[in-house]
């Protein structure tokens, strides 16, 4: 029988087990479990593969795949002005190609913006990504105006 004890050593606690030799392999064994019997029956009868083929999996819309393109070019022209405001803000020479660079980029990105608010899926678009593209848009224009400045 697996009975413990606790016994206090030095003033710490430890579990000792009196009677580890008497422990068998096989209790520790779980017991045959059954299955339930809509599962059983789907064994025996073979449709048991049906049920599996049933099961439907999301799939992507036609906008998630227009989106990622958008996120893409959206992620090339936020680097690319990120980099002209650093350049801006350092004033060196290649400050001016940088902006020229965010600004070719960020026409992209609305060009591709704009083609894809035409389609069937333009609303979702507009509401998953436009405010992003106008945010950026608003900055671009703003580093601009502040080199002009300068």
């Amino acid at each position: 029988m697996n009975t413990l004890r606790l016994s206090a050593t030095r003033g710490a606690r430890c579990i000792r087990r009196s009677t580890f030799s008497s422990l068998r392999a096989s209790s520790y064994l779980p017991k045959q479990t059954t299955l339930r019997p809509q599962l059983q029956s789907s064994l025996r009868t073979g449709t048991f593969s049906k049920h599996v083929a049933r099961r439907q999996y999301s799939t992507k819309s036609s906008a998630d795949s227009l989106i990622e393109d958008i996120q893409e070019q959206y992620a090339t022209a936020r680097d690319e002005f990120e980099i002209a405001a650093e350049e801006t803000e350092k004033k060196s020479v290649y400050a001016a190609d940088d902006r020229a660079a965010a600004r070719e980029e960020l026409d992209k990105l609305k060009s591709m913006y704009e083609e894809a608010l035409r389609g069937a899926d333009g609303e979702e678009i507009k509401s998953r990504v436009g405010q992003r593209i106008r945010e950026l848009d608003s900055a671009v224009q703003a580093m601009e105006k502040s080199a002009m400045e300068d």
